[in-house]
């Protein structure tokens, strides 16, 4: 299954949670093909400090661009996705079996998937891939708001499910990804690894 893990604007988490899903995904034994489609490659750079280290299940190294025309042979495809190379967004999103959208809690990053879902629509048509929308670095106060409004809002857009796993902003999540940590692996009991285990399980149907 090719998933493309994206959203138009900045500072989702995109490239966080991808790295956490390949890594869980590595650990379930999963061939895996992972693309860094992000001229910033933080992807790639969260992959060669986890190579440097020697953690493992190894994950092999990203994909660019000039490789997506070439046959995929893996389990498990991840593609990382931004705006800065809207040509391999936009070919990225035409292989799509289906997209992930981390969305940040604000009414920002609804607009921001709005535009997201047409410009999917665009390029798909009729033949549209399912797209499931996460919310991603949630406050880790009870009584903020914006994590229930921003819930509220994706349910109301056409063509996205909302999954109802939410990401909170916690610190694990960043320190592990800067040392090519999954943050199950950093912290195993830790409320980040509890959150990103049950995200995975809902997306790839799996017992942990």
């Amino acid at each position: 299954m090719i998933t493309v893990i994206g959203n138009m604007k900045g500072g989702t988490g995109k490239s966080t949670l991808t790295f956490n899903l390949a890594v869980w995904l590595a650990h379930k034994g999963c061939e895996l093909a992972l693309f860094d489609l992000d001229p910033q490659k933080t992807f790639t750079d969260a992959i060669e400090v986890r190579e440097e280290e020697g953690y493992t299940p190894a994950l092999p190294a990203a994909l660019h661009a000039d490789t997506l025309e070439s046959p995929l042979q893996a389990d498990e495809v991840l593609m990382d996705v931004s705006m800065s190379d809207q040509d391999a967004l936009d070919q990225a999103l035409l292989m799509a079996d289906r997209v992930v959208v981390p969305v940040a809690p604000s009414q920002a990053d609804v607009w921001s998937t709005q535009r997201f879902i047409r410009r999917i629509k665009k390029l798909r048509g009729d033949n549209l891939p399912p797209i499931l929308g996460v919310i991603n670095r949630a406050d880790t106060h009870p009584f903020v708001p914006e994590t229930r409004e921003t819930q509220e809002a994706l349910d109301l857009l056409p063509h996205i499910e909302r999954v109802p796993v939410v990401l909170h902003n916690r610190a694990a999540f960043r320190r592990a990804f800067s040392e090519g940590l999954a943050a199950f692996e950093l912290e195993p009991n830790g409320k980040a690894a509890l959150e990103l285990k049950r995200l995975a399980r809902q997306l790839y149907a799996q017992e942990a």
